[in-house]
């Protein structure tokens, strides 16, 4: 009993194997027709991939650099602002925003989850450094504003309580502006004119790069009293155009969020719906970077997908083109005793086949792809073991669904037609 039990199970095995190799050398003798078969799999494949791995890479670029911006950062800004003439300006227009509000929630009594907090009045001013002369970013702010951005000094110092107190003439400045401006980062000690008034460059940032926010290098950091009564050309010496506020840890984020709110809302005397600034937190604004670049993402994906499908159209019309041009050879094994199943499967085992290995190979071109476009473009290309599993899988789905149709018309033949055909 044993070894008759066994006998149907080895010829199942044989019958498999026999098919995967009449199916391989169908598509052999036909190498040109398969080749352009797969082709348009392989390049659904890798667009899809591709596409799929810029839009991950460019969040999560977009994530990194508004992460660099502060570490649990929270970011108030004034409101909008109308001129006299009637003419509305945009939100961080008005003058709503002063020291008198970084004081206030800097004070651990109103705001006992808020870390650490630095407000910042900026312009882009004239420097000259002897014969050489740069526009740049001039940044006035506290001796706190180092920790709130997440910045260090690679040379020399920052500034202190005290010389903003005594509104000294000093300076912490970037790495682009030192070298475009004083030829070298070897700076500290040196003089520089900003705006007309001569400071001493004290510290040099470490580099951080371009953010969305442009170069964090191409910028000079002063004492806000120096900025505010030197520098600004604003009537009101202690308004400044940004506060930013680092939360103690993670955890904090959203109770120090509340508390600026509230704190600025009872100061300023206005509501919820009337309120004169804006509090953003660091993660509204990833959230909806990520979301734009999600949505261009999936919305060229659908692009790409497009030509999978016609990939599939593909290999359906190949199919229907080589159940006809075998019709004798069909109806010759249903002579010899092919049952429509075993034809059936003959024909979607070829299909399957051109489906698979279209997709290796757009699997293999997507990840050279992912390798080589990153020297091209500005952002890394993000490609997931899961995405590239998935697109394998579609490829397959591809040839199998492509093949039911004409597999099935190939099962339906009988084999007194198909042998009578020309």
């Amino acid at each position: 009993m044993g070894p008759a039990a066994a006998r149907p199970r080895r010829g199942v095995v044989v019958t498999w194997m026999e098919t995967l190799r009449t199916a391989y050398d169908a598509l052999r003798t036909r190498r040109m027709r398969s080749a352009l078969t797969m082709l348009g799999i392989l390049i659904g494949i890798a667009a899809v991939m591709l596409t799929v791995g810029l839009g991950q890479g460019a969040q999560k670029q977009v994530t990194d650099q508004i992460n660099r911006l502060g570490s649990n950062l929270l970011i108030v800004s004034p409101g909008s602002s109308t001129s006299l003439s009637g003419i509305r300006g945009g939100r961080g227009s008005a003058t709503t925003l002063t020291m008198d509000d970084a004081t206030l929630l800097a004070d651990p009594t109103v705001a006992p989850d808020i870390g650490a907090v630095a407000p910042v009045s900026q312009s882009s001013l004239s420097l000259v450094a002897g014969s050489s002369t740069w526009s740049s970013t001039v940044v006035g702010t506290t001796p706190a504003w180092p920790d709130v951005r997440a910045r260090t000094v690679a040379v020399g110092r920052f500034f202190t309580t005290a010389e903003v107190t005594a509104e000294s003439p000093v300076a912490v400045i970037g790495q682009t502006t030192a070298t475009q401006l004083l030829g070298g980062t070897d700076v500290v000690g040196r003089t520089i004119s900003v705006a007309g008034q001569n400071v001493t460059v004290i510290g040099l940032l470490n580099s951080e790069g371009s953010t969305v926010g442009g170069d964090q290098d191409d910028l000079v950091v002063v004492p806000q009293t120096t900025f505010a009564n030197r520098m600004s050309t604003s009537t009101n010496p202690r308004s400044v155009s940004t506060i930013y506020i680092s939360a103690r840890d993670q955890a904090s984020l959203t109770a120090a969020y509340q508390e600026t709110t509230n704190a600025l809302l009872n100061a300023h005397g206005v509501t919820a719906t009337s309120a004169d600034f804006t509090v953003s937190s660091q993660q509204s604004i990833v959230d909806t970077a990520t979301s734009t670049t999600r949505i261009l993402t999936v919305l060229l994906s659908s692009i790409a997908a497009i030509s999978l499908l016609v990939a599939g159209i593909g290999v359906m019309n190949i199919m229907l083109v080589s159940v006809t041009e075998r019709i004798r050879e069909i109806g010759l094994r249903k002579a010899l005793g092919a049952t429509p199943r075993v034809i059936l499967r003959q024909f979607l085992v070829e299909a399957s086949m051109l489906g698979l290995v279209g997709g290796l190979a757009g699997l293999g071109l997507g990840l050279l792809g992912a390798a080589v476009l990153p020297r091209f473009v500005s952002f890394p290309v993000a490609i997931s073991p899961v995405a590239a599993a998935a697109g394998l899988g579609v490829s397959l789905v591809i040839g199998i669904v492509a093949g039911v149709y004409p597999a099935s018309r190939a099962a339906r033949l009988a084999p007194i037609d198909a042998l009578r055909s020309e």
